[in-house]
C-alpha cells in the first residue's frame, strides 16, 4: 500500500509536472515551425499554438521557481 502511495506521489511531483510540460512545450515548438512553414499557414492556429506555448512557459517558470526559490539578498 505504502508502495503504491510512493509511485503515485512520484506520478504527480513537481518534477515530473515539470518534465511533461518541457515535453509538451518542445512539442508546441515543432508544431509551430512545422505550420509557419507550410504555405499557406493558418494564421490563426499559428496564434493559438504561440498563445498555448506562452501558457506553458509560465507554468514551467512557476514550478521552477517553486522547486529552486530565490534566496533573499
Amino acid at each position: 500500500m505504502a508502495e503504491s502511495l510512493q509511485i503515485n506521489d512520484n506520478l504527480h511531483s513537481v518534477q515530473r509536472q515539470l518534465i511533461e510540460l518541457r515535453m509538451e512545450h518542445a512539442d508546441m515548438d515543432d508544431m509551430i515551425d512545422r505550420l509557419a512553414l507550410s504555405l499557406p499557414h493558418d494564421d490563426l492556429a499559428l496564434r493559438r499554438l504561440k498563445k498555448r506555448r506562452l501558457m506553458l512557459r509560465d507554468q514551467i517558470s512557476r514550478l521552477e521557481v517553486e522547486l529552486d526559490p530565490p534566496t533573499p539578498a
